[in-house]
């Protein structure tokens, strides 16, 4: 069979989320035939989102159905060259932001980044709230950064991530009051200057409202799309819109709505309680024209986890359950992103 035949076939692959069959869409980046063996390159640029998993598979099964061996690879093509690129050797970063505090921002965004290693990606965590810092905590990460040779930082792994935060560099308990400059200067060298390495994603735990911080890394990283957490709460919602307006104003990707303390089933009387309002996310969503990721509910084994120092989305339970589905979400959605780019310059 040649090339072309092969193209053929793999029009019969659809991409689930853009409408259209991989071929046309341009998401076949090289294409080699030798004999039975058919070395493919795909334009996937999520790892591990079940959708990107799911389109690859196919291929397989369309190949294989005709006596073929797919030897499959994927990379999206990128536009600079890696000396332009600000992280050449990062896929994905996405900021998990917030309108206001007291939401469970942090939360989301250590659960996201657990659950995306646990599924096999490799994952770098990003605590950017240089006011309040208090992921370390959350992933129980006593190991600090060590310094290279050439003062390049080596961040320490916990649960299979790659950790940076403003707490490994400051003293305990010591308040951090900066202005703007100062600000712009540490995370851009927390940027340049530490050693990531390889990853998949890259997520980023930006601090609450619309400061100086969230600016910075605006202007400073290709973010592939960020993730608005709020409560079902008016007031929560009222200020997750600003923070949506924020990344419109830069040009940047919302992949969705995150809505956390969704409601509260009592373990003693078995009902389900709606303390803090219900269906604020998915409404601000559908208002906004935005993917829902999914809610999360108020769980004393969240808080339990995020003090211990354990992301209650390793556990096996109906919580964890919905933190996994936000994670899948949010890797499907930068999938999307990435293909999108891909089919548009194609």
């Amino acid at each position: 069979m040649n090339e072309p035949a092969v193209r053929d076939l793999l029009r019969e692959v659809e991409d689930p989320d853009l409408a259209d069959d991989i071929v046309s869409l341009g998401l076949v980046n090289d294409l080699e035939v030798d004999g039975d063996t058919v070395r493919l390159s795909l334009a996937l640029g999520a790892p591990y989102a079940p959708h990107e998993t799911e389109i690859a598979e196919q291929v397989r099964e369309v190949l294989t159905a005709e006596g073929l061996e797919p030897e499959l690879s994927a990379k999206i093509p990128e536009k600079l060259s890696p000396s332009d690129q600000v992280m050449p050797d990062v896929k994905n970063v996405i900021a998990v932001a917030s309108g206001k505090g007291g939401v469970g921002k942090s939360t989301m965004a250590v659960n996201i980044a657990a659950g995306l290693s646990q599924l096999g990606a490799k994952v770098g965590l990003f605590d950017a709230d240089i006011y309040g810092p208090n992921v370390p905590r959350m992933v129980d990460a006593d190991e600090r950064p060590r310094t290279t040779d050439g003062d390049v930082i080596v961040p320490p792994e916990q649960y299979g991530m790659r950790l940076m935060s403003m707490d490994f560099l400051t003293g305990e308990d010591d308040p951090v009051i900066w202005r703007g400059p100062m600000v712009h200067k540490i995370i851009t060298q927390l940027v340049e200057d530490v050693e990531w390495g390889e990853l998949d994603y890259l997520i980023m735990d930006l601090p609450p409202g619309t400061g100086d911080t969230q600016l910075t890394i605006l202007q400073t990283l290709p973010l592939t799309g960020a993730v608005i957490v709020t409560t079902p709460q008016e007031v929560a919602l009222d200020d997750a819109t600003k923070g949506l307006r924020m990344f419109g104003k830069h040009d940047t990707n919302v992949l969705g709505i995150a809505e956390n303390m969704s409601g509260f089933k009592c373990p003693d009387c078995g009902e389900f309680h709606e303390i803090f309002g219900a269906g604020g996310g998915k409404g601000m969503a559908d208002e906004q024209d935005l993917p829902f990721l999914g809610g999360v509910p108020l769980d004393p084994d969240v808080r339990t986890g995020g003090d211990g120092g354990r992301p209650i989305v390793l556990e096996d339970n109906e919580t964890s359950d919905a933190f996994k589905v936000i994670t899948e979400n949010v890797a499907n959605n930068a999938g999307v992103v990435r293909r999108r780019e891909v089919s548009r310059r194609s």
